[in-house]
This record gives structure tokens, C-alpha cells and sequence, in this order.
């Protein structure tokens, strides 16, 4: 094979900040950035094949860092096994956690510019259950859910079940994990990136890309059911990686 395999993966979260660190990283003169963002092969391409995946990666004489970034891949089942499978021992995995009621937020407004979406939130976000009863099932068989990619408000803010499934089958000394908010709290979120990928300091300001418009600020009431509803798993989660996230 004459093209490489990545040496990073973004893998998610969804509205968690990947497309504002996939665009950052790529404009670095050390980084070769995959010829599209979201290759989408580990998730709803994998029946392409190898060779496919591998078009979208620099040549291996190369001697830049390879990425991509594909942030379905935390949510979607059968990507970790598929990932550990396919990607050699050294390709590493970053990991954004978001605020989940601010992720799940973003993502309705995502979800609405995109006409995915017609309810207003609160009816979204309580229509959630019933919309993916059934569509991890398709998923794991390998099929395609519109809903699973779409609706999952609060099921993609369930992030340490996610992050188990990544856990079982790769070390987890091969993932930075870090709360989205640190790449716009100041130079030191970017610079931990990427010291821990190995790669030179510099000074051009992180962006904040992709950002989903909304049409109205959100009924505190829907803010904090969805506090409500996401303290536990936040729990789960703080337990998991021995420390707590968004104190600030």
C-alpha cells in the first residue's frame, strides 16, 4: 500500500468543537489533514473497503502527521471494534466532551438548519425515546438510521457508555480526552492538543468554526430538564476518567 493510515483520529463529539480542531490542526506545516473532514468509512462506508479509506491519506513517504476526523464515530456501536481491527497500534484518538445540555442543544439547532428537524425543542428532545427505539439494533447490523444520526440529543451526551465501548478494546493511554470548552478558554486548551500529539507550538489563533445558529435563546425550563436528566450519566462519566469536567 502506497498511502498511510491516520496517525489521529478525531472522534467526536458531535457540536463539541472537531471541525474547529480538524481545521486548526490541519493548517499546521507538520499535519497532513485527510482530503475531506468526515470520511465516514468506520461508520456508514465501511463496506468500501481499505483502499477506498486509504485514498483519503497522503502518500506513506510523506513526513507529516496523518488526521481525520469523523465525530459519529463515539456514538456509532460497531466503530470501536472496526477501528481496532483495521488502524495500527500507534494511530491515537481525540476525544472533545462538550457540556451535553449545550452539546444536545446545538445539535437540535444543527439538526433544524440541516430540515431534518420540525418540532420545537422541548417536543424534539421528549420525542427523542420513541424516535430511536429500535435503531441501535439497525445500526448494529449494519444499516443506516436517519434517527440515530439525527435525534439523538441526549443520547450522544451519554458519554461514558461510549467511551467504555472505545475503552474495551483500545488502550485508553492512546486517547486525549478533554472538555471542548478548553480550545476556547485561551491558548492553553489548543497547546494541550498539541503537545500530547507530539507536534510544535505556534501562535495561530484557534477558530471557531461550524457553529449552528439558533433561532431563540432556550426556556430555562428545558435547560434545566436536561440538567436533570444528564447528572447521573455525568457521574457515570466523571467516575470513569477519575476527575470531574465543566466546573467552570
Amino acid at each position: 500500500m502506497l498511502r498511510t493510515l491516520p496517525d489521529v483520529v478525531i472522534l467526536g463529539t458531535q457540536r463539541g468543537g472537531t471541525t474547529s480542531l480538524f481545521d486548526w490542526l490541519a493548517t499546521h506545516p507538520s499535519v497532513a489533514p485527510s482530503t475531506t473532514k468526515e470520511v465516514h468509512y468506520f461508520d456508514r462506508f465501511y463496506a468500501n473497503g481499505d483502499r477506498w479509506y486509504r485514498a483519503h491519506f497522503p502518500f506513506k513517504f510523506v513526513p507529516r502527521l496523518s488526521i481525520e476526523a469523523t465525530p459519529y464515530l463515539l456514538f456509532y456501536p460497531p466503530a470501536p471494534g472496526r477501528v481496532a481491527g483495521d488502524l495500527p497500534a500507534s494511530t491515537r484518538f481525540v476525544v472533545l466532551l462538550r457540556d451535553p445540555v449545550q452539546r444536545a442543544i446545538s445539535q437540535y439547532w444543527h439538526s433544524c438548519r440541516l430540515h431534518a428537524e420540525d418540532q420545537p425543542l422541548d417536543v424534539a428532545l421528549d420525542l427523542e425515546e420513541h424516535r430511536l427505539a429500535g435503531q441501535e439494533d439497525i445500526v448494529l447490523a449494519g444499516g443506516e438510521s436517519f434517527a440515530h444520526r439525527n435525534f439523538s440529543y441526549k443520547a450522544r451526551g451519554h458519554y461514558a457508555e461510549q467511551l467504555r465501548r472505545w475503552f474495551e478494546v483500545i488502550d485508553r493511554d492512546r486517547f486525549l480526552v478533554m472538555e471542548s470548552e478548553e480550545l476556547w478558554g485561551g491558548p492553553r486548551g489548543p497547546a494541550r492538543v498539541l503537545q500530547w500529539l507530539g507536534l510544535a507550538g505556534r501562535d495561530t489563533p484557534f477558530p471557531a468554526t461550524n457553529d449552528a445558529p439558533r433561532a431563540r435563546l432556550e426556556e430555562q425550563a428545558v435547560v434545566a430538564d436536561l440538567r436533570r436528566h444528564f447528572a447521573p450519566y455525568n457521574e457515570d462519566l466523571f467516575e470513569l476518567l477519575g476527575r470531574r469536567l465543566w466546573t467552570g
